[in-house]
């Protein structure tokens, strides 16, 4: 496992309960440490090491410069390994990588993953992935130890299509939901209340279910997705549907939400802390009893 942070290292002990040998390998020896499994000392270190290499990494340059970099998988990797990419990255990267890795007979699995931390440590993630049918059997049973459900979206790059399509969607309820909960504190409703309307109503969306009802009660699920990565994932969303020629409406001012989130001080945080950026613009709102204007 390259990439031993909030994903890659919950997602590597999973893989190491599960029976299976593990060796990981991060820049960051903190983050190295904390994941519980042994480390390599390079990433050709690791590659000489293992049969799958598996990316969990934050975004496409990075994934590229581990790939493409001195002593990167490029030059590391042999004949039959399989290299999976649980990163949210750019499919047309994902793509040109897939390419480049299979000249030296080496797979490549773009896979997505959805479910956030939580459902990491409980090995309940869902992955949608590209490559051949072949590779995505080869690794299953690896993926069987931290996913419940895989889908083989068809043709390189497209599991990473289908994450940034995922990610849009988890990005825009997420802004709207905190939008609405503010605006709900300011016309005094009871938030609970109101949330329990929503989820029994049609404007009930995965925010309204899981993030906002822990909200209210001050616990804003740290260490999941921060304001700066969901940035990212719309940014690659608005550059695929431009790539597309699919026209994006939504697009714009969802992006907006976590640059503001970003700009008052939000970004490193998980990106529920949209709702208090919200918040803040107008009139110093906190969902939190007590959280009316200041």
């Amino acid at each position: 496992m390259i990439g031993l942070g909030n994903m890659g290292g919950r997602i590597a002990r999973r893989i190491d309960g599960a029976g299976h040998s593990v060796v990981g390998y991060d820049v960051d020896p903190g983050q190295a440490e904390r994941s519980g499994v042994p480390v390599a000392g390079s990433i050709a270190e690791l590659a000489g090491a293992v049969d799958v290499v598996f990316l969990s990494l934050p975004d496409s340059r990075v994934v590229e410069a581990v790939v493409y970099g001195e002593d990167g998988l490029a030059s590391a990797c042999r004949a039959g390994q399989i290299v999976v990419d649980l990163s949210t990255a750019a499919p047309a990267s994902s793509t040109r990588i897939h390419d480049d890795l299979g000249r030296a007979g080496v797979e490549f699995v773009d896979a997505g993953i959805s479910g956030g931390a939580a459902a990491a440590e409980q090995g309940t993630l869902t992955i949608m992935a590209g490559g051949s049918e072949q590779a995505l059997a080869a690794v299953r049973p690896l993926l069987d130890s931290f996913s419940s459900r895989v889908y083989h979206m068809g043709a390189p790059g497209s599991g990473h299509v289908a994450k940034l399509l995922n990610n849009f969607l988890n990005g825009v309820s997420l802004a709207a939901t905190a939008e609405v909960m503010v605006a709900a504190r300011r016309a005094g409703l009871d938030l609970q209340q109101f949330l329990d309307v929503v989820n029994h109503s049609s404007g009930v969306n995965f925010a309204t279910l899981n993030r906002f009802p822990r909200i209210v009660e001050g616990d804003y699920l740290e260490g999941g997705l921060t304001s700066n990565l969901m940035a990212k994932d719309v940014q690659l969303y608005l550059d695929l549907v431009r790539r597309l020629e699919v026209t994006s409406l939504a697009g714009p001012s969802c992006l907006g939400a976590f640059h503001l989130a970003a700009a008052l001080g939000y970004g490193d945080q998980i990106s529920n802390r949209v709702v208090d950026a919200l918040g803040d613009i107008s009139g110093g709102v906190r969902l939190q009893k007590g959280g009316e204007e200041t």
